[in-house]
């Protein structure tokens, strides 16, 4: 009998030359972040550091943050505690994707995300802790799905009269000679 294995469990390529990867350690716990919902009914921790942090474009994940992106750390369900307000999250199940989506009842907060091939797994968006949860978001997943309107780093810069907002500037086609067609006949005047 062939035993099925979660792939998530295992470490980018420990394998100490042997070609077999190694399970990955569950680090100790060093610390404790926490979060809420916009309105406070939902509160909830994790066990730092996270297992793992990621920036999500799939269009299943815009739609319910109504964001180009959202971005998720990732925590082993045992290391992940509902402090306060548990009857107060509403859920979403998925049938077809096999995800859940749980919701602050009260404001709407996306709150937590849970995928079937990874039952040991809570993803939570980022955006929800107030402090640091020890990992950085270094993954893009299904990044062919970023949306040609979301923002990607291009340089911003004040607009004159609305102090706070920013605006990226047109960008602004040279012309080459011969681009504009009344150029000859402007020569010939």
């Amino acid at each position: 009998m062939t035993e099925s294995l979660d792939c998530s469990l295992f470490a980018p390529r420990n394998d100490g030359g042997d070609g077999v990867a190694q399970m990955a350690k569950n680090p100790k716990a060093v610390g404790v972040s926490a979060g809420q919902c916009l309105c406070g009914s939902v509160c909830f921790e994790i066990d730092t550091p996270a297992r793992w942090a990621w920036h999500d474009h799939s269009l299943g994940s815009r739609r319910a943050h109504g964001a180009a992106y959202a971005t998720y750390v990732g925590s082993w369900r045992k290391r992940f505690r509902i402090t306060k307000g548990k009857a107060g999250i509403a859920r979403f199940e998925d049938k077809l994707a096999k995800t859940v989506r749980s919701f602050c009842a009260r404001c709407g907060t996306p709150l937590f995300y849970e995928r079937a091939r990874s039952p040991h797994m809570v993803n939570i968006p980022r955006a929800l802790f107030t402090g640091r949860t020890g990992r950085q978001p270094l993954y893009h997943i299904a990044i062919e799905e970023l949306q040609e309107w979301a923002y990607t780093g291009e340089p911003l810069v004040p607009l004159k009269g609305f102090p706070g907002v920013v605006w990226q500037r047109s960008k602004k086609k040279k012309r080459i000679t011969g681009d504009d067609p009344f150029e000859l006949s402007r020569a010939d005047s």
